[in-house]
């Protein structure tokens, strides 16, 4: 890469907005494109390329790095992209999208001799703003220089997990059971509150700076009580995710109880209107019917 390298970001929205401003904030190019403009025009008043389509997007970049929904997503925008592409270019694939699609991504980037690193992120909106991500990486080990001025931009550590694409992948469904699960809980509790006339807060109270408190259960709940749902972690991005952790684990025989019920609960507080909001509105699917 050239001392100032010139990052392709294909996805501006909550995580890949965030990132492409932390690749600004530390000094790096940034070419950006986005399905809808609106959502990448933002970025040109601060300082980002606005690219007409993906492959104006990654031609003559130094990184192509994926911010999108879901492993079709991902595969429909690199195809479009594939005539800006070039052999031995990085692409840092940070979609969760699951062991299967990441299979297939690692086939497609192998098609065109680019060098696969299979990069998804642990975090939310504000520490992609800020450049805090935990980046889980695993892939060629000879790019890891080429990168690393990319990762350290976004993240504020690197998880190298392996060598293979999908090692980072089965790490971050790891993380990501553990996060859906901890959210599921801290509405559930909130819902027993109410359901038993405990004023939340007090609850809150009782737990602040003991062995039971944790910030995610502070921030998450006061967020609720607040009314302020905007999403720095989708509903429905909850429940793809939590989705591909079943599909991934389906065929050990492992007994997920809790991911299966959190799994409903996402469900329900979707289809009862909540899927664009922060995923703490999981909280709703626990009201009486009616109720949400």
């Amino acid at each position: 890469m050239s001392d100032s390298p010139l990052v392709a970001v294909l996805g501006t929205g909550i995580m890949g907005s965030g990132m492409a401003r932390s690749l600004l904030r530390e000094g790096l190019s940034v070419r950006v494109w986005n399905r809808s403009t609106d959502k990448a025009r933002p970025l040109a008043d601060e300082g980002a390329e606005l690219a007409a389509d993906p492959a104006a997007a990654v031609r003559g970049a130094d990184a192509v790095l994926t911010v999108l929904n879901d492993g079709t997503a991902v595969a429909s925008v690199m195809e479009q992209a594939a005539p800006g592409l070039r052999p031995g270019q990085p692409w840092l694939q940070a979609s969760t999208v699951g062991l299967a699609a990441t299979a297939t991504l690692a086939e497609k980037a192998a098609a065109h001799g680019l060098v696969y690193l299979d990069s998804p992120v642990s975090g939310t909106r504000e520490p992609a703003e800020q450049g805090k991500l935990i980046v889980l990486v695993s892939g060629d080990e000879a790019a890891r220089p080429a990168v690393t001025p990319v990762l350290d931009a976004i993240g504020q550590r690197t998880v190298w997990a392996g060598s293979a694409p999908g090692d980072a992948t089965r790490l971050k469904l790891v993380v990501n059971s553990w996060l859906v699960n901890l959210v599921s809980s801290v509405a559930e509790s909130l819902n027993v509150a109410d359901a038993l006339g405990v004023d939340p807060r007090l609850f809150l109270d009782t737990v602040t700076g003991g062995a039971l408190d944790s910030p995610y259960l502070q921030m998450k709940a006061d967020a609720l009580l607040k009314g302020d749902l905007d999403p720095s972690f989708a509903l429905s991005t909850a429940l793809k995710d939590t989705r591909l952790i079943l599909e991934a684990t389906r065929s050990s025989g492992a007994r997920l109880d809790l991911l299966d019920a959190t799994a409903a609960r996402f469900a329900r507080a979707r289809d009862e209107g909540h899927g664009g909001e922060d995923m703490i509105a999981t909280y709703f699917a626990g009201q009486p019917e009616g109720d949400s």
